[in-house]
């Protein structure tokens, strides 16, 4: 017999809610308010089978570009067979979408480096904004204390026979 490859076919670890996470969802899931152009994590809550999104766009991040009263459009790229992105646009339920904190570390390094711009200018000095990688670590003397030196090195063969 042919295996059947439905609409929810492998999904039996994708959907499945964690461990004493089951049962009815809170109610604060529906207080979040999204804006157009905000941009959202789609993650899939099996709690609510309506408005769930399609398995692959589960673990995805999109940019709202709809909101209605109980569900966010959601506009994701897709990488199809021949390379090409396609950007796919859905509605899906508020309940299977959460705000993404992707930009966070963005906004925040554009605020620092807005910071030593001025500073810079202030000072009269040229500041570099790229991101340095981390060198390695200092050289030390390492303390011996009470301990004896002890010359590590390899035995010398020995025939068993």
């Amino acid at each position: 017999m042919v295996r059947s490859g439905g609409k929810r076919s492998n999904t039996r670890d994708l959907f499945a809610r964690g461990f004493r996470q089951r049962g009815m969802i809170n109610m604060t899931t529906y207080l979040e308010n999204f804006k157009v152009g905000d941009i959202v994590d789609v993650k899939a809550n099996a709690a609510v089978q309506a408005g769930m999104p399609f398995k692959f766009y589960h673990g995805r991040t999109g940019r709202v570009w709809n909101v209605t009263k109980r569900a966010v459009g959601v506009e994701v790229n897709k990488t199809v067979k021949t390379g090409r992105i396609i950007p796919k646009r859905f509605h899906i339920r508020v309940e299977h979408v959460k705000h993404s904190n992707c930009r966070k570390n963005f906004v925040a390094r554009c605020q620092e480096n807005e910071k030593k711009i001025k500073e810079a200018k202030a000072a009269g000095k040229k500041v570099s904004l790229k991101r340095e990688p981390l060198g390695p670590r200092e050289a030390y003397i390492m303390e011996r204390g009470e301990s004896e030196l002890v010359n590590v090195s390899a035995s010398p063969h020995e025939d068993n026979f």
